[in-house]
């Protein structure tokens, strides 16, 4: 092999994961690592007031079995959120997959991260091979009839969401790339900040004053800055009592030493 003099970097002559496929050509949407840190985010921060925290079940890429007739047959969403069912299984065990059909409550929200191998699915631009089970998108619609369907492509920084509307899904206009939830008092958007000390937009839930749902992190460097500044405050708040004193003090001094200019000794 012909080599330069000096030799070029592996990065110049080598594959980079940029060369590499992340996804397996038979399972495609496997995760890199913001397929990791991205449901977590939202995980963190799907907090629906009007809900018990036990009573609010999120999954990310965990089989979800939908169809009882075909039981094997599941999609594996990137994240989904389902409200009134257990944190854990039967209040008492962590969830090796959704059922359906043993859970009685379909997912309420689905976001899926798009990807070069998943994006036509995702989008529902696929044909349905009748031999295989149906794509995601015919799933989330015509099956589960999941209310809310989300899409973020980090690529290109978009939000989409779509809302069921009798039978089907249609596209919302999204104002400031933000949509607003008013049954579960929350909203989706999309937040330019540093998620695990990576400075990027992130797909997150903000509250109804339009302030984003602090994770819990978030909350501790909260809550430590807050008590700083109350520290700060004390400090302050003594220091100027210390100076009034001790201009109390010298006003004092100042008088006695007038009183004696006097002739006159002071009671003290």
């Amino acid at each position: 092999m012909y080599q330069t003099n000096p030799p070029l970097s592996p990065k110049e002559t080598l594959p980079t994961m940029y060369d590499l496929p992340s996804e397996d050509p038979e399972e495609p949407g496997l995760p890199d690592q913001f397929h990791l840190f991205q449901p977590q985010l939202l995980a963190e921060t799907f907090r629906p007031p009007n809900y018990p925290s036990d009573q609010i079940f999120t999954g990310s890429d965990l089989n979800l079995y939908y169809d009882l007739r075909h039981p094997s047959w599941y999609k594996r969403p990137d994240w989904f959120g389902v409200l009134g069912v257990p944190y854990l299984y039967e209040n008492k065990d962590l969830r090796l997959s959704y059922v359906v059909w043993q859970e009685a409550v379909n997912p309420y929200i689905v976001v899926e991260l798009l990807s070069p191998g998943t994006e036509k699915e995702d989008l529902g631009q696929t044909l349905r091979d009748v031999e295989k089970p149906p794509g995601k998108w015919e799933v989330y619609e015509q099956i589960l009839r999941v209310p809310y369907y989300a899409i973020f492509d980090r690529y290109k920084s978009e939000f989409r969401m779509f809302q069921l509307t009798g039978a089907r899904y249609t596209e919302v206009n999204l104002s400031d790339f933000r949509f607003w939830i008013p049954e579960i008092k929350l909203g989706l958007g999309v937040w330019q900040g540093s998620y695990k000390t990576v400075e990027m937009p992130w797909l997150r839930w903000y509250d109804q004053d339009g302030n984003w749902i602090l994770t819990s992190t978030e909350e501790e460097k909260q809550k430590a800055e807050q008590e700083r500044q109350k520290a700060e405050q004390e400090r302050q708040k003594a220091e100027r009592e210390t100076q009034k004193l001790e201009q109390e003090r010298q006003k004092t001094e100042r008088l006695i030493a007038q009183l004696r200019a006097l002739g006159v000794e002071p009671d003290l």
